[in-house]
């Protein structure tokens, strides 16, 4: 049968995709962008936008959306076959990628655009994708010597294999660990929602009694809610050292090595392009502008929000110890005695609110919200291609009824399926004469999957993580550029990228929205009045620990990518301990292995950029504070942030849309108000 990763894109066709078509077909498509690189580069004499940046473009974009869905399948429905095929195709995409970065030719050409007439008659977008273009040509190693270059190359091959490996012993410790109960008093504290699901993964493995695991969902109801100290022990053990040398699976994943071998090949890379550090080379694409930079906003943050984190804690240490007579608070109590401590005081259940919000409300009502802050509609479609029977398929029209996006949605934890959520491209806007091709969005989520004939119940928590979620969606979906290097989050500084994603979270805490998104399992009901008044008096409960924690991350990727030293190495968990020091409230035990599991930045693109979530966090807050003064639905503001930031993608720099949003730059009195924390 013919391959279909090479057929004429429409949608990927996930249940036609085989392991063993994936090499042969990636292969053929590189060979054919080579193909067309060397062609244009032969045949013409006065480079032009249409006559190269445009097919290099097109060429391109049939190996991602190729890719895209192997890529996707790996991270979601993962087998053997798959990531050998995965990992086949691996290092010949990272050798194609630097091949055409250190092109001699291709960069000469772009470089003849640029200081073309033509150069001047070309819009906003097409001059930002050539001056990317040139900046990545740079970091690239396009002004290295052939021996060099040589190296770059092989750095950067290494380094794409590692954050393969990484993930994958993050996926298979994971995968590998459970606890089977047959003794119910050991589950004592758990909700019946809870009991249910541990039941039905048993029941799943054939096995009777009641089946935990270290998939998030599980893992997160014995943490909060497990009567039994050792249990939660036991599993906090078993989670806190994953693909590390220590814990119940010591050494069998163990990434130390690969970490190491990480950060050195990144210095290299680094020190290969006139950098002095990673950080410094990571910071080449992002809104800030020095390490420097970056660790002072981090560390003047702290200095905001430790004396409300020392005091969070005290109180937890108090209330555990004048409630329960609990005077040694360890790392797998804090959870237990917070949500103890916020029923105590704000009469506040997580599974009663858990209850108001069943997906089957939730996701009918996050469409309604954007609806109305958009103009959009949403409707599904029944009849799609798919990967697993969870997921769904719908698209968007905005108010002229103009098809503008579509996106798969898949919600829940399964065996073989990467923790975490995540929003991931499928396809890119761009237009090409009166040919208009509609991006297309994955998004995933790892929320506790439907029990018996009830519906999903989504934590609040997990209903603001499928709004961030969805907000990434947006910016990818809703962009009105033509050209596929800006479209979308394409070109988007990483410190940025969160800005959308972080600034949809605030309609979760809106009574106006809770109105659309929230209604009991049962009855309907939509979420009281009295309980969402708990639920706001409770938003801030230890927000100070949370914000010290990020701030932990962030510093922690920082550091570790600022100060390697090739004669002493990465230092990881000394420069994490010296960290914590500063910034930390409850330092967690010696066996905790948190940096094996950091995928974030080991296997993401967030390596020295973790502190993107609090940088946009400034920029989210600042936004939607324009909505606080003018209503949360405000139309014309709604409209604003549509054109100015979610349309506009990659074609023009994040803080000159934002000014154009919101009229000055960024402040960050917003952030600290919607965290509880006095400016």
């Amino acid at each position: 049968m013919d391959n279909p990763l090479l057929s004429k894109f429409t949608l990927p066709p996930f249940s036609q995709i085989k392991p063993e078509h994936v090499e042969p077909a990636i292969d053929q498509l590189l060979t054919n962008a080579r193909n067309v690189v060397k062609q244009k580069l032969a045949e013409t004499k006065r480079y032009t936008w249409q006559n190269l940046i445009e097919p290099l473009e097109k060429a391109d974009d049939i190996i991602n959306k190729a890719w895209s869905p192997v890529s996707h399948m790996n991270s979601v429905v993962n087998s053997d076959e798959l990531r050998d095929a995965y990992n086949a195709c691996l290092p010949k995409l990272s050798e194609y990628s630097t091949e055409m970065g250190q092109n001699e030719g291709l960069f000469k050409a772009f470089q003849a655009i640029a200081e073309s007439a033509e150069y001047q008659s070309l819009d906003t977008a097409q001059k930002k994708i050539i001056e990317n273009a040139l900046r990545d040509f740079r970091l690239s190693g396009i002004n290295l010597d052939e021996q060099k270059k040589a190296r770059y190359k092989e750095v950067s091959l290494e380094l794409s294999k590692l954050a393969s490996k990484y993930e994958e012993n993050v996926l298979d410790a994971t995968n590998a660990w459970s606890k089977h109960i047959t003794d119910e008093t050991l589950l004592a504290g758990l909700p019946e929602t809870a009991m249910q699901q541990a039941r039905q993964t048993a029941e799943i493995e054939e096995k009777s009694g009641w089946l935990i695991t270290l998939q998030f969902p599980s893992y997160l109801a014995i943490m909060t809610y497990a009567d039994n100290r050792e249990l939660r022990q036991e599993l906090y053990e078993a989670f806190a050292t994953r693909a590390s040398d220590q814990g119940p699976d010591a050494g069998q994943w163990d990434n130390s090595e690969i970490m190491e071998q990480t950060l050195a090949l990144r210095h290299e890379k680094a020190q290969l392009l006139g950098y002095d550090n990673y950080a410094e080379l990571s910071l080449a694409t992002k809104m800030a502008e020095s390490p420097k930079q970056v660790i002072d906003f981090l560390e003047d943050l702290a200095d905001k929000s430790l004396s409300q984190a020392r005091k969070d804690l005290s109180a937890l240490r108090q209330f555990a110890k004048e409630q329960y007579g609990m005077s040694d608070l360890e790392a797998w109590d804090v959870g237990y005695y917070s949500e103890k401590m916020r029923q105590f005081h704000y009469q506040l259940s997580q599974e009663e609110v858990k209850s108001y919000f069943p997906i089957t409300r939730v996701l009918p009502g996050l469409f309604s919200v954007v609806e109305k802050l958009y103009g959009l509609q949403i409707t599904e479609i029944a009849e799609f291609d798919s990967w697993h029977d969870d997921v769904r398929f719908f698209q968007i029209e905005d108010s002229q009824g103009q098809l503008r996006g579509q996106f798969y949605i898949d919600l829940y934890a399964r065996p073989k399926k990467r923790g975490g959520a995540w929003m991931d491209d499928c396809a890119g806007r761009k237009k090409s004469g009166n040919e208009l091709q509609i991006p297309v969005a994955y998004l995933t989520c790892n929320f506790t999957p439907p029990t018996g004939d009830d519906p999903a119940l989504l934590t609040h928590d997990e209903v603001t993580t499928l709004f961030h979620e969805f907000g990434h969606g947006l910016h990818h979906m809703l962009t009105q550029v033509d050209h596929l290097g800006v479209s979308g989050i394409n070109g988007v500084e990483w410190d940025a990228v969160e800005l959308p994603s972080q600034f949809m979270e605030n309609w979760c805490w809106e009574p106006e929205a809770l109105a659309l998104i929230s209604g009991h399992y049962q009855t309907g009901e939509i979420l009281p009045e009295e309980l969402l008044n708990k639920m706001l008096a409770a938003k801030n409960f230890q927000s100070g620990m949370t914000m010290v924690r990020q701030l932990e991350f962030s510093l922690f990727d920082l550091q570790i990518h600022t100060e390697y030293n090739p004669a002493v190495g990465g230092q990881i968990y000394t420069i994490l301990d010296r960290v914590r020091n500063q910034v930390s409230v409850m330092k967690p035990p010696e066996f905790n292995r948190f940096a094996h599991g950091f995928s974030h930045i080991f296997a993401g693109g967030y390596a020295a950029g973790y502190f993107s979530y609090k940088w946009a966090e400034v920029l989210s807050s600042d936004a939607f504070s324009l909505f606080e003064e003018r209503g949360v639905f405000d139309q014309e503001t709604g409209q604003s942030f549509l054109n100015n930031i979610l349309e506009k993608g990659g074609s023009e720099n994040a803080l000159d849309l934002f000014i154009k949003f919101r009229g000055r730059k960024p402040e960050i009195d917003a952030l600290l108000k919607h965290n509880g924390i006095a400016a």
